[in-house]
C-alpha cells in the first residue's frame, strides 16, 4: 500500500518566530493514486494572538469563532497519528508549512516531521510542468483543469488539502523533466558518429584575403577618428 498525506494550514501570520500561530490544520489521505475518505480537520485556539485584519480575509476565521476550540496541544498528537510515518505534502511546505508546523511541534516537545518524510509539490511542479506563469497551488490547478469552485471567498486548510491532492496526483503522473545536460551529451554522441560530421568537432577556420583585409581596415579607420 502507497501511502500519502497531502496537508496544509491556516495562520494568524507568516512569523511563527514572533508568535504567530497555526489555527487551521487539514489533511487528506491518498493510498495508491486514490484519494480516500480518511481525512482530517481541526480548528485550533491561538491561545490569545490576535488574527489582523488583513490576515482575516484570507481565510475569514476570526478570534470569536475560535475561542472555544481546542489548543494546539490537544491537536497536535492526533495530528501526528494521523500522519504516521508516510510521506507528507504541502505546497510551497519548504518554506512555509513544514517550519511552521514544526515549531509548534518543538513547543510541545513532541516529534517533529523529518525532512524526510517531507515533500514540497512546488518544487515537484518546477521540475515536471513547463507552461504555467506562476506555480502557485491555483495556477497549477487550473493548468490541470482542477476546479477551485468548493473554496467559494477564502481559504480553508481542508478544501486546499483536497486541491493539492488533485494536483499532486496530476504531478505524479507527469514526466520528469528530462536532463538537458544529458540530451546534449547524446546528441554530441550521435553526431560524432554521422557520416558526414563526425569527429570532436574542431572550430571553423577562416582565410582572410588581401581585399577583405584592406577592406576591414578603412572601416575601423572610420570608426576610430
Amino acid at each position: 500500500m502507497n501511502r500519502i498525506i497531502c496537508f496544509d494550514i491556516e495562520t494568524t501570520g507568516f512569523d511563527y518566530m514572533r508568535g504567530d500561530r497555526c489555527i487551521e490544520i487539514g489533511a487528506v489521505e491518498i493510498i495508491d493514486g486514490k484519494i480516500t475518505d480518511n481525512t482530517f480537520h481541526e480548528y485550533i485556539n491561538p491561545e490569545g494572538k490576535i488574527i489582523p485584519p488583513d490576515t482575516y480575509m484570507v481565510h475569514k476565521i476570526s478570534n470569536a469563532f475560535l475561542e472555544d476550540k481546542p489548543k494546539m496541544s490537544e491537536i497536535a498528537p492526533k495530528f501526528l497519528a494521523f500522519i504516521g510515518d508516510s510521506p507528507i505534502v504541502a505546497h510551497n511546505g519548504f518554506d512555509f508549512d513544514f517550519p511552521f508546523i514544526n515549531h509548534e511541534l518543538s513547543k510541545l516537545n513532541l516529534p517533529q516531521i523529518p525532512r524526510s518524510q517531507q515533500l514540497d509539490s512546488i518544487v515537484i511542479a518546477r521540475n515536471r510542468v513547463f507552461g504555467p506563469k506562476s506555480y502557485t497551488l491555483d495556477a497549477l490547478a487550473k493548468w490541470y483543469g482542477i476546479s477551485l469552485t468548493a473554496r467559494a471567498d477564502a481559504h480553508g486548510a481542508l478544501i486546499d488539502s483536497e486541491i493539492l491532492a488533485k494536483v499532486y496526483m496530476e504531478l505524479e503522473n507527469t514526466a520528469p523533466a528530462p536532463d538537458v545536460s544529458e540530451i546534449i551529451a547524446q546528441q554530441h554522441d550521435a553526431m560524432k558518429k554521422h557520416p558526414k560530421i563526425g569527429g570532436d568537432f574542431p572550430y571553423r577556420t577562416y582565410e582572410i584575403d588581401a581585399d577583405e583585409l584592406e577592406n576591414h581596415n578603412k572601416f575601423m579607420e572610420q570608426i576610430n577618428k
